[in-house]
């Protein structure tokens, strides 16, 4: 209908932009908070005839997150792609890492039969309906996302922003339970990698594990994640994975 509209080809993988840890937050109004999610980061494409499910590695998972696959095809027939977390949450609603690892199962990952009925929440849009929208701001992209998600009830959900002060947040984030939070600038285009656009506050929970297997993959020094076992009374138990922040 609008012929003259410069049309944007469709990007076939985007690197993620990523939160740079921080220890306080920005000082400032011109920040956007969000609750820091615990799941696996992926993208949703959307085409005509196509739904794509893509880890931040670049795998294509779309056969393990049918619920994600099917409620990205109800937001058709735009073209977009999203950003956001694969979770799944525990009793209290917290997100579940673990709980989600669970769904998949270490041997449905080896095999690629495993599924999970995981949804997404959704923080970022970079494209939609012939426009690449990385150059926008991260405000103009926000309200793009909200009216693209309007009136859509399934497995994609909106991460929503949580206008209150970032220190006070995180307190009540860590007293929850949460993983932390995610401030990202509103003048800030979507850019790849670590660049201080976005930031995270994590609460800090520590504890000694065992390593006690790994699981391969492309990431670093040739794995993917790291198996961690922990006492439970006298008995050795499983007690998760760690896939990130390794030197």
């Amino acid at each position: 209908a609008q012929p003259a509209l410069a049309f944007d080809p469709m990007p076939s993988r985007i690197e993620p932009a990523l939160a740079l840890l921080k220890q306080r937050p920005p000082t400032g109004n011109d920040w956007g908070w969000e609750i820091k999610w615990d799941g696996y980061r992926v993208h949703v494409a959307i085409a005509p005839g196509r739904v794509q499910v893509i880890t931040r590695g670049g795998y294509d998972w779309t056969n393990r997150f049918p619920s994600i696959a099917e409620a990205a095809a109800d937001l058709g027939p735009a073209t977009m792609i999203l950003d956001g977390e694969a979770v799944m949450f525990d009793e209290q609603g917290r997100s579940d890492f673990n709980l989600l690892q669970r769904s998949l199962g270490a041997v449905g990952r080896r095999q690629g039969k495993e599924i999970s009925p995981a949804v997404m929440m959704a923080f970022d849009i970079m494209y939609l309906d012939g426009h690449d929208l990385r150059g926008l701001e991260y405000r103009e992209r926000r309200h793009l996302l909200e009216d693209a998600l309007s009136g859509h009830d399934g497995a994609i959900k909106l991460s929503e922003e949580i206008e209150h002060d970032p220190a006070e947040l995180l307190e009540h984030a860590c007293r929850l339970g949460l993983e932390g939070i995610i401030g990202k600038h509103r003048e800030s285009r979507y850019r790849s990698g670590r660049t201080g656009d976005w930031v995270k506050l994590k609460c800090v929970q520590s504890e000694a594990f065992f390593i006690v297997g790994y699981e391969p993959g492309r990431g670093f020094g040739g794995f993917s994640s790291l198996l961690l076992a922990g006492y439970k009374g006298g008995e050795l138990v499983h007690v998760g994975s760690v896939g990130t922040g390794f030197k």
